[in-house]
């Protein structure tokens, strides 16, 4: 069987990762337990999630030509992503993400470093990867016009694309209107829609609700995709599993429904272990996991 074509266009970061037994109060030292580095970015997650889950995956992003760069080009290619379109950039960093671990909870700073030179000019030399996807897959940790290029040539060649709007920002109506599935959390939601109708674009909307599940519309009603209770080592990354997860699952053919029960079972490993890219579970796994939970896909 073919694999699904997705094409995640987003941010490559390396993740300094802290593991305290609590987070230290306003300009208080405190001892560590742990620190990793750990290959990371909203784009990246997507794209590693999207490719253990069994779908041949382009990764279009921007990293600097810094040690990090170099590890995090190596990481996707190791994982199956295609690199050929990451652009190495002399005149910045590579993106960093410094992420401190506290009771199975996270705290994030991210600063874009190289993901802020990608430029809609790199997108439109893409057009034909884009064109031949079967998901183009967005998040905002790069410029809003990068995403508003992708999702516009994406439409114009009828291909799906579904815009994880975080870190959430106010978005142009067009982009949201061009966007085909909308992934925020009810934060990111309020965010995003305070301007507007939200009515208009519910049918676009999963709203992610971390170990509750998503929510979604269903013949006109909010209709809860529960999660699945596991234990919780370490959340990053899991809303990042969830969509690549999603995007795989809709690529597949599956119901919007399927898919995002697919996806909250892959989030829902994901948080079992350490690591956003490190933690996120393959098809196999996914599916035996179903297997053993009531309502699982056939």
């Amino acid at each position: 069987m073919t694999k699904p074509v997705v094409t995640v266009i987003g941010s490559i970061n390396m993740d300094l990762v802290t593991i305290a037994n609590r987070v230290p109060s306003q300009g208080e030292t405190i001892l560590g337990e742990q620190f990793h580095l750990i290959p990371g970015g909203k784009g990246a997650n997507q794209a590693v999630a999207a490719a253990r889950l069994g779908a041949r995956v382009h990764m279009i992003g921007a990293v600097g030509t810094d040690t990090f760069g170099k590890e995090l080009l190596h990481s996707l290619e190791q994982e199956g992503v295609c690199i050929d379109n990451v652009k190495p950039v002399t005149h910045v960093e590579t993106g960093i993400a410094s992420i401190t671990i506290s009771d199975g909870d996270n705290r994030i700073i991210v600063v874009p470093g190289a993901n802020h030179a990608l430029c809609p000019e790199d997108i439109e030399h893409c057009e034909e990867i884009i064109a031949q996807s079967d998901v183009c897959l967005l998040q905002l940790e790069i410029p809003l016009s990068v995403v508003e290029k992708a999702a516009c040539l994406a439409k114009k060649h009828d291909v799906r694309v579904i815009l994880n709007p975080a870190p959430a920002q106010p978005l142009p109506q067009q982009l949201v209107e061009q966007v085909d599935i909308l992934t925020p959390n009810e934060h990111e939601r309020d965010v995003i829609f305070g301007g507007m109708d939200v009515s208009q674009f519910a049918h676009k909307l999963v709203v992610t609700e971390g170990a509750r599940g998503v929510t979604m519309m269903k013949n006109g009603q909010p209709t809860l995709i529960p999660g699945f209770s596991v234990p919780v080592v370490d959340t990053t990354g899991a809303g990042d599993t969830f969509n690549g997860a999603l995007a795989v699952a809709l690529s597949k053919g599956m119901r919007l429904e399927e898919a995002c029960l697919f996806g909250n079972a892959a989030a829902a490993l994901s948080v079992t272990r350490l690591g956003a890219q490190t933690g996120m579970p393959t098809e196999d796994e996914v599916r035996q996991f179903l297997k053993t939970k009531k309502g699982c896909l056939e």
